[in-house]
């Protein structure tokens, strides 16, 4: 080999590593996770209970203590707060990293089926229980709105239906709803209107819960077919709920809407989101999107899309 091969050969073998550390660091850009912060999954839960129209001080004292109580027994157990609001109350369980998330949540449910006897008898539904990471941040806001729905219809559309389907996408851990605005029935009473007819509190509270009812009552039997008999006293609107009958005094029926203000609303009209664009804000229903740990969040977020 003379000087001159020797002269060629040098670029074309420098040229051909350089086109390789291009090709492989190419190949490895596009498969570098998309994320600022390391994978660290906290063993953490949160337990939500609600008891409609109990103070904070109630739900403290009445739901989350009792919950707290019995949670302290639970072996590996790191941290423990709670928040309580109207009508809510909601913990938070960290558990040391040690320790496995599905024994961990094992263990919160059988506490949480122990307390049941003690909590009060009006809730809607037992406690609740899903698996969170402190740690993580909403990767993509969704704001549902419209110009011409009510709000109510609006929040049923983005909580039953957009919600649970982005749910469902491989990625998603969890879909939290902001300013929610379920539908329901107010009954403003006069405290004047309840003395005068000698009707307390817990006797509307009572009729509520016996005519707003939805259950079979039996079976007709005939010679080729049955029909199956049901009561249908669900009450959907404002109008039907002033026609209840709450008691009878001196022999007449005294309903509802003699006792006060009976008005459509929603559950919880002191929250509110608002979206804001050119022609000013506007009221809407706000969906917070979890993604799974371990998971792209350039992809997830495509899903959704």
């Amino acid at each position: 080999m003379n000087f001159t091969e020797t002269f060629i050969k040098r670029p074309v073998m420098t040229a051909l590593v350089m086109f390789g550390i291009i090709l492989f660091g190419i190949a490895g850009y596009r498969s570098l996770p998309v994320s600022d912060l390391p994978n660290v999954d906290f063993p953490t839960l949160q337990i939500s209970a609600a008891l409609p129209g109990a103070t904070p001080e109630t739900m403290a004292s009445a739901v989350a203590t009792p919950l707290e109580r019995q949670f302290a027994t639970v072996a590996g157990i790191d941290s423990m707060t709670s928040s309580s609001g109207i009508g809510s109350t909601s913990i938070t369980v960290q558990f040391t990293l040690e320790r496995d998330i599905d024994g961990a949540a094992q263990d919160i449910q059988n506490a949480i089926a122990a307390t049941l006897r003690r909590l009060p008898p009006g809730m809607p539904s037992p406690p609740t229980m899903q698996k969170v990471n402190p740690a993580d941040q909403p990767i993509l806001f969704l704001a549902v709105s419209s110009p011409v729905l009510q709000l109510s219809k609006v929040d049923e559309y983005a909580e039953n239906l957009m919600a649970q389907r982005i749910s469902m996408l491989p990625g998603v851990a969890q879909v939290n709803v902001f300013g929610a605005q379920k539908w329901a029935v107010h009954a403003q009473l006069d405290p004047s209107l309840l003395a005068a007819r000698r009707i307390g509190i817990d006797e509307v509270h009572a009729a509520l819960q016996k005519h707003n009812v939805n259950q079979p009552t039996g079976t007709l039997w005939g010679k080729s077919q049955a029909f199956t008999v049901k009561a249908n006293g669900q009450l959907m609107t404002a109008d039907a709920f002033r026609d209840m009958i709450v008691a009878y005094r001196n022999g007449s029926p005294v309903r509802l809407g003699e006792l006060g203000d009976v008005i459509d609303s929603v559950q919880n009209d002191k929250s509110a989101n608002w979206i804001w664009n050119r022609d000013g804000g506007q009221r809407s229903i706000v969906l917070s999107m979890l993604r799974q740990p371990g998971t792209n969040t350039v992809e997830v977020v495509n899903r959704i899309k």
